[in-house]
């Protein structure tokens, strides 16, 4: 027996084939093999095809179940990870009305500062423990607001892995984590917000179907499983953003625990007990996924847009494709830390919530012709990114979030000796990287919400660390002054 995963990313669609006794991987594959476009009309936007998300999700399924050799009757669940913040508008008939306005997209900033200031900060920060700022909620609000014409025509809002579950089963459905993501959730009501539906004026009647995180959500129709290369009336029975599936994945449930990612965008998610929230939603507090507590469990999370993304820019448009990611880290590494002087603010992939819903754009401070060459940039790039994250992960310490011990998966940016090396030296943690990923996450958890594992030991079986970082004493001084040199660019600025 097998559990399918599904991680829906902005550069792919990975799926993963995980053997449910053991915890062994069969099989996994990713489409495209290059990354999806973000398409940008107008500055500030970020927009996907949902239907792409589903070509490449039948593309990597057909793919997994050939490399894995098995039967299509030996899946008994599926579980779905995909890419936060999104909005998905249909009609009644389950066409797409425009592009996903997905989870980058700066364009309805100001469209949720007016609502904080119209309801009340003193009001909205307890019940929604965010700003309502650029997340999908302001967006639904930024299309009635702009395109009348399509929102007149909107049968139901999705997030980005309720379209591909909808597509997959015929049922529209969201969780109350993923309407916490949206910032629809009412965290001192445990309910819809329906005091924002009211200001923004949505019918209650947008909303999707409202089941649990680990739970069945419908079936496999015989239309998907031929495109998906499947069994029609397997389950889906579980969905949840990236970043929670991704803490999940680590097995990071618990608080106190921490996860960390950097792909195209870098984020550190901790695990807490309680309902904190910052007063300037620099961080964002979400409902956690946890299986085996019914005591609450809510995540804080800090999200720098611009982390794989810089780094790909560096390659593809600075170096012209000619340097892999790999001599990329080989040169990274042949520069001492700090970079000889020069600094990476690296805001460059829309408004960053961590700046208060500014959109700075990236900088490179300190370039001298005469001293700084690729590996400078590189380093720059990674500390730089590092940084970023670190003064975020300072932010979360205001809100409880302990930041001893972090977790991560052995990936992207990950791989490079010098990101993690200054992760660890700069925030004083260790760092471990465990053999897992999203969509390998997500087929543990349809273990979960099938009810075949009952227990955390059960779950992750076959989860262990790979490579355990701990701070070097030589370095961390002067990672400590890079840093200080850093923060002292971004606040002068």
């Amino acid at each position: 027996m097998y559990f399918l995963g599904f991680d829906l990313g902005s550069s792919s669609v990975k799926a993963c084939l995980l053997h449910a006794d053991t915890g062994a991987v069969a099989a996994s594959a990713f489409y495209p093999e290059k990354e999806m476009t973000i398409e940008a009309p107008k500055p500030g936007f970020a927009e996907q095809q949902p239907e792409l998300w589903w070509e490449n999700a039948c593309l990597a399924s057909k793919a997994v179940m050939s490399k894995a050799g098995i039967g299509a009757n030996e899946v008994a669940a599926i579980g779905i990870s995909y890419q936060m913040h999104g909005l998905v508008v249909v009609d009644k008939d389950m066409n797409v009305l425009r592009p996903s306005i997905i989870w980058c997209d700066s364009r309805a900033v100001e469209v949720g500062n007016k609502a904080m200031e119209a309801i009340g900060e003193e009001y909205v920060l307890p019940h929604l423990l965010n700003s309502p700022g650029n997340f999908t909620a302001s967006k639904l609000g930024w299309v009635k607001q702009n395109e009348p014409d399509v929102y007149a025509k909107v049968h139901k809002f999705m997030l980005p892995g309720d379209y591909l579950a909808a597509r997959i089963t015929g049922e529209i459905v969201t969780t109350p984590s993923g309407l916490s993501e949206g910032i629809f959730w009412d965290f001192v009501n445990n309910s819809p917000a329906d005091f924002l539906f009211n200001h923004f004026g949505f019918d209650a009647s947008l909303m999707p179907t409202v089941l649990p995180t680990f739970s069945e959500q419908g079936q496999v129709t015989e239309q998907a499983a031929a495109a998906l290369g499947l069994k029609a009336g397997i389950p889906v029975t579980y969905r949840a953003g990236d970043q929670p599936n991704n803490a999940f994945s680590l097995n990071v449930l618990e608080p106190g625990e921490v996860a960390a990612t950097a792909g195209t965008s870098g984020v550190v998610y901790g695990v807490s007990d309680q309902i904190k929230f910052d007063s300037l939603s620099r961080v964002n507090t979400f409902l956690h996924v946890n299986p085996v507590t019914e005591a609450a469990r809510y995540g804080v999370l800090l999200c720098v847009n611009g982390t794989g993304s810089l780094n790909g820019w560096l390659r593809n448009e600075l170096m012209q494709g000619s340097v892999s990611y790999p001599q990329m880290n080989d040169l990274a590494a042949k520069v001492p830390v700090g970079s000889d002087g020069l600094l990476c603010l690296p805001f460059g992939n829309g408004a960053e919530r961590m700046l208060e819903n500014q959109d700075p754009g990236a900088t490179f401070k300190g370039l001298q012709f005469s001293r700084h060459g690729l590996g400078h940039w590189t380093r720059a790039a990674q500390e730089g990114i590092v940084f970023a994250l670190y003064y975020g992960m300072e932010i979360m310490e205001t809100v409880g979030v302990s930041l001893k011990n972090i977790r991560a998966g052995e990936a992207n940016m990950f791989l490079s000796p010098v990101f993690r090396e200054t992760f660890a030296n700069v925030s004083g943690a260790t760092v471990e990287l465990i053999n897992t990923d999203g969509a390998q996450g997500a087929a543990r958890a349809a273990g979960f919400g099938l009810g075949h594992y009952k227990t955390r030991q059960e779950a992750f079986t076959g989860l262990t660390a790979v490579k355990t970082i701990e701070p070097d004493a030589q370095l961390t001084e002067a990672t400590k002054t890079a840093y200080a040199n850093w923060k002292e660019a971004l606040l002068s600025e």
